[in-house]
């Protein structure tokens, strides 16, 4: 009986609620400019979805993604953080042209006395005569001396018979010369960097594995830098997060007929992390799985010789306050401090995501990211792991004293 009753109902609660969406629809004002699209359509270009399957467009001209910028009427406590709560060790530096003089070098600490770094990595890959000018400039600074240090570089050109002997030698001398790790090692690494026989270097050509075994053999962590975001590989269209950033700047997106694809170069590396386990890398930019923190949180289960630094991926870290926070307490071993490009008014957002639990905040770079950030408020400890304590830990060219227990 009641299935019945249902029966006889139901086209008439149907007609009752179609009706009812439709006069709430039309009492819309502009409603008559409506278009109706079907369960599961996008609605058409230049309109958005007002009611389910009801889509608009504004009657005033919509602005460009450059000029629409809505001031919040968010009322929340805000906490600038001009100071790590911590010394740091930027792990990531490029200060670039702060190091030819000891005039510059002083500028330099300036700079970092105001942030709390207490030292810079440069890991501007350089090796040889340069290298050795680089140090001799730090050395003979007496307020910088011990502040910075300088990783060496590889040159991956030409790889055939012979050039694993040279390349093992050359790296000796660098850290002779005062190199305390490799790197950064650059995304043309896996890319575009040709043999001597001109085919493709992959990333875990096996020709490369005495310069691996020699860096592991020295204590050296190797720094990599391996691609780009995953989104610069993809077509630059209006589905892309990074479409402003691509267009602003076209030749970051990666051609796909001339490179390799991302989760190719991903699993190249891997296989490389993989085939030397005694060998410490850290994974530049979280490895660009920033955005994925579960395919992250795998590999670095997978591989225990593995770390990452945070540069550059902040956008992705604050948008995600609480699967962040859980990702930083569960491998607060593995994370390092790193910023790369050196504007020292960028490092205050860095404080304020690792420090507070602030709630949305812009980010300093709007082509990067269009939303906001928010705290994730990492316990002392795990502050301490990153922003000093893990560089420590795996680069023992470091002063190894006066640090915070």
């Amino acid at each position: 009986m009641s299935n019945y009753i249902y029966a006889c109902r139901a086209p008439f609660l149907a007609a009752l609620g179609a009706a009812f969406l439709g006069g709430t629809l039309s009492a819309q004002p502009g409603a008559d400019r409506a278009t109706s699209i079907k369960p599961g359509e996008s609605c058409p270009p230049g309109m958005t979805e007002i009611r389910p399957r009801s889509c608009m467009g504004p009657e005033e001209q919509a602005p460009s993604i450059l000029d629409y910028r809505p001031r919040s009427t968010l009322v929340v406590p805000a906490h600038v953080v001009t100071k790590a709560r911590y010394p740091a060790i930027d792990f990531h530096g490029h200060p670039q042209g702060m190091l030819g003089s000891v005039e510059s070098l002083a500028r330099l600490g300036a700079d970092l006395d105001g942030l709390n770094v207490r030292m810079m990595i440069v890991a501007n890959n350089v090796s040889g005569d340069a290298l050795k000018r680089t140090v001799a400039t730090i050395n003979s600074s007496p307020s910088m001396k011990d502040r910075v240090r300088v990783l060496t570089g590889i040159n991956f050109q030409n790889v055939g018979p012979g050039w694993a002997e040279r390349a093992v030698a050359q790296l000796e001398a660098d850290v002779a010369a005062g190199a305390v790790g490799i790197g950064e090692i650059g995304k043309g690494f896996g890319q575009s960097i040709r043999k001597a026989d001109g085919s493709r270097l992959a990333l875990d050509d096996p020709d490369l594995d005495p310069i691996w075994q020699a860096a592991a053999r020295l204590k050296l962590p190797v720094f990599i830098h391996t691609g780009d975001p995953q989104e610069f590989y993809k077509p630059v269209d209006y589905s892309n997060e990074r479409w402003l950033e691509l267009s602003l700047f076209p030749g970051r997106r990666v051609s796909p007929s001339q490179h390799p694809n991302f989760d190719e170069l991903m699993k190249e590396r891997d296989n490389l992390f993989r085939r030397n386990p005694k060998t410490t890398f850290v994974a530049a930019h979280m490895g660009w799985h920033a955005n994925d923190l579960g395919r992250l949180g795998k590999m670095l289960t997978e591989m225990p010789n593995v770390y990452v630094d945070v540069g550059a991926v902040l956008y992705d870290i604050g948008r995600q306050p609480r699967a962040s926070h859980d990702f930083f307490v569960k491998f607060q071993d593995r994370i390092l401090f790193g910023k790369d490009s050196y504007q020292p008014e960028e490092y205050p957002y860095y404080w304020r995501v690792f420090e507070t639990q602030d709630d949305y905040f812009d980010y300093y770079r709007d082509y990067h990211a269009t939303w906001k950030l928010y705290g994730i408020e990492l316990p002392d400890e795990v502050l301490k792991k990153v922003y000093y304590k893990n560089a420590l830990k795996i680069t023992l060219g470091l002063p190894q004293t006066g640090w915070p227990r």
